[in-house]
């Protein structure tokens, strides 16, 4: 057997789930958390902080934080630029040293807005500035997502690859977790004026210490075995080719089904945990220390979630697990609304509690289901841009459009509509897959050879 053989029978067993499965899972998670930690934050503080700070007073409070969410949009039309740049690295030259560049650049980015002065210091250089720290945060993070999940997925048994595979999304809740915990330990020890004055730069400073942490590690991971076969085999091959531009040629269907898998998930994750501050705060007046407790609760349930909902994608199927997400999810502002208005903490809990775990039904299963979309050549592009394209329809405008309906009608009714057919949209996107529950990542390849006349039947059974 040739050493490209071997590659690929340990490619299709995975890496085993023992210490070196574990040893990467906890490598793709720490970045990972090092990296949303950073993003989330943004997220809250344009929330809290922003609004008041780098924009001028109009006398309305949702202005400013409508001017916030716009600079927040702007990470998310950076993010598919992020997605066809690193996604093409990621393809040539592998994932890890992509993952351990996109972690530096989030870290530098994220400490610098932390040392930006305001509007009242510098004027319209302030907002200025946070846009185009922000455009570059969004850039890395756009590569970052889809390699950690392929680090995991393509060393993950075919039987597990769901569970596996939903750590790194679990790590996601942990990044906002923390971010969250930092601004509310500020907000609660410090007075107002403090925190709007410096409290909140402490936790952006903090990047820098979790950055070292979430580099190191991800010095001591392997890249996959199907992985180096992959990469030696277009080294080899003129006739074969891999990347953003091969993706989109070969793949196209695969890329708009990434792209309405992600669409409701997206934006039902913004509205649950940046809109929902949004309206409690400027409706009910709600103190930003008990919002973030919120959140810190509902955070810590999604994280235990996730990784038992991807237990259920690889025994129930990809499909029939996202559909429910899809489904259920359409209904949460119908009933979490109304419970907001309760103004009860341990209702207000509950409603950001249950969107959390509605949305882990969609969002778990996502990495087995996108690697399983495309072949190894060209999976971090495929991956990548499926998944950020989408980030600027979905997650970039969901805030925004639903805090302008706000101001407004002064209702929550259109953003639920709006959610709705979101989910509607991700209905159908998943109607269109195929269940590729157990599958090996190496029928995917044989697949892609054959189809594209890279090998025969006969030779990729050989």
């Amino acid at each position: 057997m040739s050493v490209e053989q071997r590659s690929a029978s340990k490619a299709g067993k995975g890496a085993g789930e023992g210490s070196g499965l574990k040893k990467i899972v906890a490598a793709s998670m720490v970045g990972t958390v090092v990296e949303w930690y950073e993003f989330f934050l943004y997220a809250t503080a344009a929330t809290l902080v922003f609004g008041k700070y780098f924009f001028p007073s109009t006398g309305n409070e949702l202005d400013g934080i409508i001017q916030a969410f716009i600079t927040y949009a702007v990470g998310f039309v950076a993010r598919p630029l992020g997605g066809i740049v690193f996604g093409q690295i990621g393809d040539k030259l592998g994932r890890k040293p992509t993952l351990q560049l996109t972690i530096v650049i989030v870290g530098v980015s994220t400490f610098l807005m932390g040392c930006l002065p305001g509007f009242v210091d510098i004027g319209y250089w302030a907002p200025a500035m946070l846009v185009a720290l922000r455009f570059i945060q969004g850039f890395a993070l756009g590569g970052e997502w889809g390699g950690a999940v392929l680090l995991v997925a393509e060393h993950s048994p075919n039987k597990s690859r769901g569970f596996w595979s939903s750590w790194p999304q679990a790590a996601v809740p942990v990044g906002n977790l923390l971010a969250t915990a930092v601004l509310f330990t500020m907000s609660s020890v410090l007075s107002s004026e403090a925190f709007l004055g410096w409290g909140w730069r402490v936790a952006f400073w903090l990047s820098a210490v979790i950055v070292f942490v979430g580099y190191y590690i991800r010095t001591h991971v392997t890249e996959a075995p199907i992985f180096l076969e992959a990469k030696a085999q277009v080294e080899e091959s003129k006739a074969i080719s891999y990347g953003v531009g091969e993706v989109i040629r070969k793949y196209p269907k695969g890329i708009l089904q990434a792209m309405g898998l992600r669409f409701a998930e997206n934006i039902m994750y913004y509205l649950v945990v940046s809109f929902a501050i949004v309206y409690l705060k400027s409706v009910h007046k709600y103190d930003t220390s008990s919002l973030l407790l919120a959140l810190l609760i509902a955070h810590v349930i999604h994280f235990l979630v996730i990784p038992q909902v991807g237990r259920l994608v690889d025994s129930w199927g990809r499909k029939p697990v996202y559909l429910v997400g899809a489904i259920a999810g359409a209904t949460w502002p119908f009933f979490a609304f109304p419970m907001f208005d309760t103004k009860n903490a341990v209702i207000i809990v509950l409603a950001v509690t249950i969107g959390l775990c509605l949305h882990a039904f969609m969002y778990a299963g996502q990495p087995a289901i996108m690697s399983e979309l495309f072949p190894t050549r060209m999976r971090y592009s495929g991956v990548s841009l499926g998944s950020q394209v989408t980030s600027i329809f979905a997650g970039s405008l969901a805030p925004l459009l639903a805090t302008q309906w706000l101001k407004d009608t002064g209702s929550w009714v259109p953003t639920a509509i709006y959610l709705v057919v979101a989910c509607a949209i991700t209905v159908v996107a998943v109607v269109s897959l195929k269940e590729t529950k157990g599958i090996a990542l190496q029928e995917v390849d044989q697949a892609d050879a054959i189809r594209h006349g890279l090998a025969t039947s006969s030779t990729s059974k050989g």
